[in-house]
């Protein structure tokens, strides 16, 4: 598409391509933004490139600015990223995750900005989570107002952004509107499906209380009558105080919690020292904001069910 393509220097461009589909594309070789005859929309990490990839179909070309394996939370664009992002028809980020990214759209010419928080509601989760933590909510706490930007993790609200999603595409490719409504709607009844699959699958968990990593799952909580308990807050790299281990572990002798969750993008070592330490298991809860090949399951569907699965297990729910 790209019809009010822009020039850039040619080394740029040269590097937006060289950068290949290991840092920007999301489901092409054809890495650079510019040029592909198709809506090319830059997604800022993998939740966002997943709506983009589901709605646009066959008709658009998406880049990711996260490299798969890379924490989000720390992404610091390189010039040539910020070049192709400029040569895009359209941008999908959520804002005040990734302050390099709010920053480049702010600067960026772009007509068609789509920001998934405004898509559907945000909450306080991070320094409310059972009522503790509130010292461990860092930048991104600060940044976000305290909000849980995790929106993704709950079925029902991701399916609200991906509506939200679909109809700005409609209005900023109309040729294609038809599909992108088609596959919008597609995408919101495998959301709603798997909202089932949680309901029913936790409908009868013994334990109501899971201890994780960071504060990335406060929304799938609220929605199938869970408490979080999290390591951290908002910031999965932030180090617990001593204080709030030895409160972890009365919460887990009180609560009957089995099990302290980890992720595959952060480091396991604060989870399994205080498992270790309370006689606890560890096992994977995956906030799903990438996929590598540590990833149970190769896309947003098969990860999810693959959390199912272990929130059952640890909770007593099979």
């Amino acid at each position: 598409m790209n019809v009010r393509r822009r020039l850039i220097p040619a080394a740029a461009a040269t590097a937006v391509t060289a950068l290949g589909i290991g840092t920007l594309s999301a489901c092409s070789g054809d890495s650079a933004a510019a040029d592909t005859g198709k809506f090319d929309v830059v997604a800022s990490f993998y939740p966002m490139a997943f709506l983009a990839e589901r709605i646009g179909g066959s008709h658009v070309h998406v880049t990711t600015l996260t490299s798969p394996g890379q924490e989000p939370h720390d992404l610091e664009l390189s010039p040539q990223q910020i070049a192709g992002l400029q040569e895009s028809d359209a941008v999908l980020y959520l804002k005040d995750l990734q302050p390099s990214v709010d920053d480049a759209v702010a600067q960026s010419p772009v007509r068609t900005k789509i920001d998934a928080a405004s898509l559907t509601t945000l909450e306080k989760h991070g320094n409310e989570v059972g009522g503790h933590a509130a010292e461990h909510d860092t930048h991104e706490a600060d940044e976000s107002g305290g909000k849980d930007p995790h929106i993704w993790l709950d079925p029902v609200r991701y399916a609200q952004v991906a509506e939200g999603v679909g109809k700005a595409f409609a209005k900023a490719d109309p040729d294609h509107a038809a599909d992108y409504r088609k596959n919008t709607a597609d995408l919101v009844g495998k959301l709603h499906d798997l909202d089932k699959q949680f309901k029913a699958g936790l409908a009868g968990s013994r334990n109501k209380v899971f201890i994780t990593t960071h504060a990335a799952f406060g929304y799938l909580a609220e929605r199938y009558g869970l408490t979080e308990e999290a390591i951290n807050g908002l910031d999965p790299e932030s180090e617990p105080s001593a204080a709030r281990v030895k409160d972890l572990e009365k919460t887990a002798e009180a609560d009957g919690v089995t099990t302290v969750f980890y992720e595959t993008l952060v480091s396991d070592k604060t989870a399994k020292t205080i498992a270790g330490d309370a006689g606890l298991k560890t096992d994977v809860l995956d906030p799903i904001e990438g996929i590598t090949g540590r990833s149970r399951g190769k896309d947003y569907f098969a990860v999810q069910e693959a959390n199912l699965k272990a929130l059952q297990k640890a909770l007593g729910a099979q």
